[in-house]
């Protein structure tokens, strides 16, 4: 490791991954979160633009802050800033040679795009054997669709996933987040974790392949656990579980609220806190099974009693009661929770032209090497020279666009 390297703010922390040199060839959403996620937990991470625009999201605004789209600054703090043109040789040389030192490369480009510029898995695996190589895509490196973009919407409609999201009688929904995109880097960076800890034992890397596809048929989970058992296609149930019932969005007064009767002792207790004890033993509704054959009549029920008060008042009650339940908060609400606050889940940094940015932190919390945020994320090929000095290269080499002239 170079002199300029050892003293880059980027390493001077205590994260568990502290020491390790990602290479972020990705862009959009599902690579930029795996490796926001790596560089949050200590990783040096380098993320590489297109010299002339970037990294698409950029522009992804409204809103922006500053000349930057909010959609960029959520995904890509901790991050060092590299410019290049890739299809260049000069810039891809500079490329290469940050792949020969890189212990993690993570790319989403369509399969076999990063092999046409050279920096697919196995030419750089020729020269850098310990090299943990990720690639997100839509469909996967093999298989019949495997050339075909990945597009998170996509996914979500063809694994099924929108077929059990939405209201019973209406269309299918999307998720309300990009979770095909979201799930694949959180897999991608489980699968990174994996083969650095296998390489601790041999010394080799190896290839991670994720699909925004895969990740969503993977978390059908008990959906498709039904469907394999009976043979009955799953359908939509808005809010509801379709084997718990009540385990769902209900209206009150003032607003909505959300019931998780998990087991029949937590239906009994609620029963008897909205003031329907009598319904706890009535044979229609005393185990779940019957739950579940009655749930339009029991739901009725339920709807009537919950009319009587607001949803902060029901959850007060509930709580009380220990029964699962909490109102339906807006994104400003779930933001402004005190619960978020206690966690620490909103970070701010300073941006050199956005000024004050909030993102949201890291879920994971790790008692001995937390989590961090220690950088806003870059603006446009930020710390050109810097990383280039790190090669001990000079970044006159590179066209004006590429150097660090960013004002």
């Amino acid at each position: 490791m170079s002199d300029a390297q050892q003293s880059s703010p980027w390493l001077e922390h205590d994260g568990a991954l502290r020491g390790l040199r990602v290479l972020d060839l990705s862009r959009i959403l599902s690579g930029p979160f795996a490796t926001m996620t790596l560089a949050d937990l200590g990783a040096d991470v380098i993320k590489v633009e297109n010299e002339h625009t970037g990294d698409d999201t950029r522009s992804w605004g409204p809103p922006y802050l500053g000349d930057t789209a909010s959609y960029f600054l959520s995904v890509n703090r901790n991050k060092r800033g590299l410019a290049v043109d890739l299809k260049s040789e000069e810039g891809n040389a500079v490329v290469q040679r940050l792949a020969r030192s890189a212990d993690v490369i993570v790319e989403n480009f369509r399969p076999g795009t990063a092999a046409r510029l050279g920096l697919g898995y196995e030419q750089v695996a020729a020269d850098n054997p310990g090299i943990v190589y990720a690639s997100i895509s839509g469909y996967g490196q093999t298989g019949p669709y495997s050339q075909e973009p990945g597009y998170d919407a996509i996914a979500q409609a063809v694994s099924g996933m929108m077929s059990v999201t939405g209201q019973q009688h209406g269309p299918p929904a999307r998720v309300g987040v990009s979770s095909a995109d979201l799930a694949a880097g959180m897999w991608a960076t489980i699968g990174i974790l994996a083969a650095l800890r296998e390489r601790e034992r041999t010394g080799a890397g190896q290839w991670v392949d994720v699909s925004l596809l895969d990740g969503q048929i993977s978390w059908l989970t008990y959906v498709a656990g039904g469907y394999f058992a009976t043979g009955t296609v799953p359908d939509r149930h808005g809010s509801a579980h379709p084997t718990i019932v009540p385990y769902q969005a209900f209206p009150t007064a003032e607003g909505e609220i959300m019931v998780a009767a998990g087991n029949d002792g937590l239906w009994r207790a609620f029963a008897e806190a909205i003031g329907l004890g009598e319904l706890g033993t009535d044979p229609r509704f005393a185990t779940n099974p019957d739950r579940v054959r009655n749930r339009e009549t029991l739901v009725a029920l339920v709807e009537d009693a919950l009319a009587r008060r607001s949803a902060r008042e029901w959850a007060t009650i509930l709580a009380e009661a220990a029964v699962p339940a909490g109102p339906i908060n807006t994104v400003e609400q779930a933001l402004d929770h005190p619960q978020v606050a206690a966690r620490g889940m909103i970070s701010t940094t300073e941006h050199p032209s956005a000024g004050t940015v909030r993102t949201l932190s890291s879920p994971i919390a790790l008692s001995s090497s937390p989590t961090s945020v220690r950088s806003a994320p870059p603006q446009h090929g930020q710390h050109n020279a810097e990383i280039l000095a790190g090669l001990g290269l000079d970044a006159e080499r590179l066209s004006a666009a590429a150097r660090n002239e960013v004002q």
